[in-house]
């Protein structure tokens, strides 16, 4: 059944290290066991990915053990001026030094150098972002300290199977967690008040296929005095079973079909449109900001655009309520990666 909502607890994979039980769920239902994988460690790939963001300034951060390569990574936008900068900090080999967390609910992860010191935390209902990045940019530091608070809500959570064989995409998109802190660079605070703004975890771990493409786009916002967001997303993995798209409101998902993203050939910045197969998502998207990254060495490549913007449109409910969106600021992304 396409859209298969699993609510039992499991094991993520069974005895063959295939997927238990493919489709997506509102908490994770799956148990994720790094020891079950039927793979060498260098095809694992693990991540904790956050994003926040108000409406002049964001941040997203990566702590990652990708297998045969480790990525650590920090953004810092400026919609305003319309500028961002990125700084990755590679590491060879990790193949699960990182001990990432089998759980989103609960662990710490920490990435520390001479020049960079970052850590994700776990707090009960509340996760924890700590930055030390010295020299991020022109010579001048970085630091952050920013709380997000996870109420009790619905999340996206899926795990997909990927070809035929033992790869596989398990994953968790919470939205709409009120951000509380700071980010500081170049003399300038940047402050996250919750009662206005949110951030998003991107938890995922899985087996990937070589050569992929995908979309992914996410939104955070307060419409109607509540929190809206939705996640939307195509290209990991096979999703005959289930798809990642949803919306988010007053803490409750309510699950869309298939969401396709009319990018511009020619110019990722010109306007982009997104309809939906079930008429529940119909927005045009105007960029702002293309955060790009492109990269080739040897048998490894990379071209990322994940282009910053304003959505307006409108969105359905379950119920059949409508939900109006104008200039709500979100990320659109098309990202092929070979490696």
């Amino acid at each position: 059944m396409r859209n298969h909502e699993v609510t039992t607890e499991q094991d993520l994979l069974d005895a063959a290290g295939k997927i238990s039980e493919p489709g997506w769920a509102r908490r994770p239902v799956w148990r994720y066991d790094r020891t079950r994988i039927q793979s060498p460690a260098f095809r694992i790939k693990e991540w904790d990915y956050y994003l926040v963001m108000n409406g002049e300034y964001g941040a997203a951060f990566t702590l990652s053990d990708d297998g045969y390569i480790g990525l650590q990574s920090v953004s810092l936008l400026n919609f305003r001026e319309r500028w961002e900068h990125t700084e990755t900090v590679l590491t060879p080999f990790p193949m699960g030094k990182m001990k990432m967390p089998a759980s989103s609910g609960e662990g710490t992860v920490t990435y520390r150098d001479k020049r960079l010191r970052l850590s994700f935390r776990v707090e009960g209902s509340r996760r924890m972002i700590s930055c030390d990045f010295r020299d991020f940019w022109q010579g001048k530091p970085l630091y952050c300290e920013i709380a997000l608070d996870q109420p009790k809500m619905d999340t996206m959570t899926i795990a997909t199977p990927w070809g035929r064989g033992k790869a596989f995409y398990y994953n968790q998109k919470v939205n709409c967690m009120p951000a509380e802190g700071y980010l500081s660079f170049d003399e300038k605070t940047c402050w996250f008040s919750p009662e206005k703004d949110y951030g998003t975890l991107d938890w995922g771990r899985g087996v990937w296929t070589y050569d992929n493409t995908w979309y992914w786009s996410s939104g955070n916002g307060t419409v109607g005095g509540k929190p809206f967001g939705f996640n939307l997303g195509y290209g990991f993995g096979d999703t005959s079973a289930a798809t990642e798209n949803i919306l988010f409101y007053e803490g409750k998902g309510h699950k869309l079909d298939d969401v396709t993203f009319h990018i511009p050939a020619d110019d990722y910045m010109k306007p982009w449109r997104f309809t939906s197969s079930d008429g529940r998502f119909e927005m045009e998207f105007e960029p702002v900001l293309d955060r790009s990254a492109s990269m080739s060495a040897l048998v490894v490549s990379s071209d990322q655009h994940q282009v910053f913007g304003k959505m307006s449109g409108r969105a359905v409910l379950d119920d059949g309520r409508f939900i109006e969106l104008k200039d709500f600021l979100c990320f659109a992304e098309k990202v092929h990666n070979r490696y």
